[in-house]
């Protein structure tokens, strides 16, 4: 894994805007209309490619495949495990639950446009947890490789996105194991080839984590604090079971509130799952600063952080259409470098994906560009101070 070396570099969460064709076949292939295949395929390779060149040119230094092959950072799974049947529909976050005018318009928004249902049609584990089949994860692999050989590979360095254990559990509702440690092992086990598949490939692996944040105002709104946190340490277990063969420092863990535009004032506060975060045997978190509930937390970075891991900081909001201030951007990552004392185990990105599901994203495509090349003039602005 890279470090600030030389200035301060620049990455993202993951998932970047889908083209409006693209997201509109996932969401017919969502709802069950019939997309043809071929079709599909040749539209997500051919964003996947385009994406590239869009990052390069907005300044990010550590780049992805925007997630353009799949309909989502997490339900993409489905497709590649096995065991899976069935539909459920899952809770809405209890922090939207309790201002009923707010979840109205919410809802009716969602509805006005082409998108991937986020709450209902959720599949049900009837059988045994597997991952049959790796052929998909190693062609994503593949054609991303491919496509920055033919760009002149324009990344500092490259990383792919897996969701953790406990992020499919949250949408998987368990029917057969009927326990929640078992559950989580057979997911760590059958996610352990897509991880092994995105490293093999010569890929960071980043794991999309919000499970570990998130779920306390979800799956346990209405649960003792102890429970969450309970989950939370069988969640890390199974993570670092599932990565054991893989080293740290080519592992970064993302960690958030959930990437939606709401009160986020049931969200559980990042010193509360400090201890559980800090077992987790990875070479360093991303981390969302930039948003108004949890801006102040940098501060709390020092008990998280070890000497020998990175911090990818969040300095831009994912779910507003505001441009930060190339200033604010550099006071935020100079915050976090005096915070832990070393900028060169500091990176700039962003909150959240900005269409972490598609169809999803709050912020406009052109916005989201914007937002970017804001993060990189900032993060030239912190570097001629910390360097």
């Amino acid at each position: 894994m890279r470090h600030s070396d030389l200035r301060i570099l620049t990455t993202h969460t993951g998932s970047l805007p889908r083209p409006l064709g693209l997201t509109r076949l996932y969401a017919q292939r969502a709802r069950g209309e019939k997309v043809d295949a071929g079709e599909l395929s040749s539209a997500g390779h051919a964003a996947m490619k385009d994406i590239i060149t869009k990052q390069v040119e907005a300044g990010v230094d550590i780049g992805n495949n925007g997630e353009q092959q799949r309909d989502s950072f997490l339900f993409y799974i489905r497709d590649r495990l096995s065991g899976l049947g069935g539909s459920w529909q899952r809770r809405q976050r209890a922090d939207v639950e309790r201002y009923p005018v707010f979840m109205k318009e919410s809802y009716e928004a969602s509805t006005k446009k082409e998108s991937v249902d986020d709450i209902r049609g959720l599949p049900k584990a009837i059988g045994a947890i597997g991952y049959p089949d790796a052929g998909e994860v190693k062609a994503e692999c593949a054609d991303f490789r491919a496509a920055l050989d033919a760009a002149g590979n324009p990344f500092a360095e490259a990383f792919l996105t897996a969701p953790s254990p406990g992020m499919v559990s949250a949408i998987v509702l368990d029917e057969h194991y009927r326990n929640e440690e078992k559950f989580l092992a057979a997911l760590g086990a059958a996610l352990r080839t897509e991880y092994k598949a995105i490293i093999d490939a010569g890929f960071l692996l980043q794991l999309d984590c919000p499970d570990l944040a998130r779920e306390r105002h979800n799956t346990f709104a209405d649960r003792p604090i102890g429970d969450f946190l309970a989950f939370g340490n069988r969640v890390v277990d199974a993570i670092n079971e599932a990565i054991r063969d893989i080293p740290p420092e080519q592992v970064r863990l993302h960690v958030c509130w959930g990437n939606y535009e709401g009160p986020h004032d049931l969200d559980v506060e990042l010193q509360e799952i400090i201890p559980f975060l800090r077992r987790a045997k990875v070479g360093g978190f991303v981390l969302p600063f930039a948003n108004p509930r949890h801006a102040h937390e940098y501060r709390y970075l020092k008990d998280l952080i070890a000497k020998d891991q990175i911090i990818v900081a969040g300095v831009i909001d994912s779910t507003t259409n505001f441009v930060e201030h190339p200033e604010v951007i550099a006071e935020r990552i100079e915050n976090v470098a005096k915070t832990i004392g070393d900028p060169h185990r500091v990176m700039a990105g962003s909150d959240c994906g900005f269409e972490t599901i598609a169809g999803r994203g709050r912020v406009a495509e052109d916005v989201v560009w914007a937002k970017f090349k804001s993060m990189a003039e900032g993060a030239k602005l912190a570097s001629s101070r910390l360097f």
